[in-house]
């Protein structure tokens, strides 16, 4: 049986849905990954632009509310952003809590390459992250 594992922040625009494409990625078929946001809004343009230059392609993923996953099972449930663990309801079927405080991209300011140069660096320390994850597992 597959873990499941759900990627959560306020948006579920950019760092979730990140998160979500660099562990499908990474670990392929060894974990059923979703993403999720308190507060969800659409797919930022400029997330799927920087992973598609690491060849992943977010284009399809859809932003979707945490409330659709209520009363499900995860057996591990990251939230990327203080605002996403602060209203991160109690989930019954979670087994472990991660949480990676991580800067929204979103809220970068500047030309069109400073903000997706904030993407960029937001991506890269999401792959970081779930390289450093997956090499803890059992």
């Amino acid at each position: 049986m597959k873990r499941r594992v759900m990627f959560l922040c306020s948006g579920n625009s950019a760092r979730s849905q990140m998160a979500e494409g660099w562990l499908r990625h990474l670990a392929g078929n060894q974990y059923e990954v979703v993403s999720a946001g308190t507060e969800p809004s659409a797919v930022n343009p400029l997330a799927i632009a920087a992973m598609n230059e690491r060849g992943i392609d977010i284009s399809t993923h859809t932003s979707k509310p945490l409330a659709r996953f209520l009363g499900e099972s995860f057996q591990v449930l990251i939230t990327v952003c203080d605002n996403a663990r602060e209203k991160c309801p109690i989930f019954p079927g979670v087994l472990k809590r991660i949480h990676w405080p991580l800067e929204d991209p979103v809220a970068a300011r500047g030309s069109d390459d400073e903000r997706l140069a904030a993407f960029w660096r937001i991506r890269d320390e999401i792959e970081t992250r779930v390289r450093a994850w997956l090499n803890e597992q059992p």
